[in-house]
């Protein structure tokens, strides 16, 4: 009995063996190769979000999510073709199963990095393309430029998490008056405000904006300059790809050291012959830094010319055109006082 049963284990053991040598193949197929393949990049983002995300009226999609998509859909395949990618609004705050399981190829806007998310549900953040936090919108006639100033105020906050405990931390700890006038969606915090039911809305800088934009006049209103909270946002792909995460992270730092060496969408032709080495260097004239990741060595300059740099990403979705400018602050580049910054190629 004791030897058949060696055998039975033995014969599985083989069979298990057999399964994976069958399965790893597939298994060991980098993102690149899929997409490649594919012939299109899948990008994801949790809910539409004016000037992040949103549709027009034939479906087409826009947004600084959207252009990011395109950015590293630029880098993997070498043009701007926009049948390149395709554009996937993910409910909710969280969706990381879209992306373990294949259906996304990267999330460029997920729920906010914590090391929960970056450590427990097999993704991985590569950097921060939008620092957020906590803010408050408040009308143009309240006569107010700073948080600070803010008491004896009442103000519309979602109920019962945490934004409702940092407000409350935030007036304690400035021994200032306020009224809560709590409700269950940010949909109500527009309607109530705009209905002059608070004189205040308190939720995510991101929110506060998409509030501020659906109003009449978006410029009769701000959101003031402080953040009682820390989010960062950025791109999110599968944990154990470290290619793939290298690529979608370079994509990244290559908008934001475009803006700081004053590389443009226009200008990436004609600063091919600078003498500069760092912008030689970024658009692939001096170098490869492409190849070692499966990309043409002008990846990094195919991006700029597709999206811009990082300023002119931000300021088509959120400059003065969108008719509710939104203060870079913390996103502006680290040599103006925000905290965007990139390593060097090199």
């Amino acid at each position: 009995m004791t030897r058949f049963f060696k055998r039975l284990l033995t014969a599985a053991a083989g069979a298990a063996c057999a399964l994976a040598l069958t399965a790893a193949p597939v298994m060991a197929q980098s993102t690149l190769d899929i997409v490649r393949e594919r012939g299109f990049l899948i990008c994801g983002a949790t809910n539409p979000l004016p000037g992040f995300a949103q549709q027009d009226a034939e479906g087409r999609w826009s947004g600084f999510d959207v252009d990011l998509c395109r950015g590293i859909a630029a880098a993997v395949f070498g043009d701007s073709d926009p049948k390149r990618i395709e554009f996937r609004a993910l409910r909710g705050e969280t969706r990381f199963a879209p992306l373990q399981t294949g259906t996304v190829d990267v999330l460029t806007r997920n729920g906010p990095w914590t090391e929960r998310r970056d450590t427990l549900y097999g993704a991985s953040y590569v950097g921060t393309a939008f620092f957020d936090g906590q803010a408050f919108l408040v009308p143009q006639s309240l006569g107010v430029v700073s948080a600070f100033e803010l008491d004896d105020i009442s103000v519309c906050i979602i109920d019962g998490g945490e934004e409702l405990e940092r407000m409350q931390e935030f007036f304690f700890a400035n021994q200032a008056s306020y009224t809560e006038v709590p409700y269950e969606d940010v949909a109500d915090l527009a309607v109530a405000y705009q209905a002059g039911l608070c004189q205040a809305v308190s939720a995510s800088g991101r929110q506060l904006q998409a509030i501020r934009r659906a109003l009449p006049d978006p410029a009769a209103h701000r959101i003031l300059p402080e953040r009682i909270s820390k989010e960062l946002m950025g791109p999110v792909v599968r944990e154990g790809d470290q290619q793939w995460f290298n690529i979608v992270r370079w994509t990244l730092y290559a908008l934001v050291n475009a803006e700081e060496g004053g590389v443009t969408s226009l200008n990436t032709e004609s600063l091919a012959a600078t003498r500069t080495p760092a912008i030689r260097r970024l658009l692939g004239v001096e170098g490869d830094f492409g190849t070692p990741l499966g990309l043409k060595r002008t990846f990094m300059a195919d991006v700029i010319r597709t999206i811009g740099n990082y300023a002119e990403l931000y300021d088509r979705h959120f400059g003065p055109q969108t008719g509710a400018a939104l203060l870079r602050g913390p996103n502006a580049l680290w040599t103006n006082g925000g905290l965007l910054y990139a390593p060097p190629v090199l």
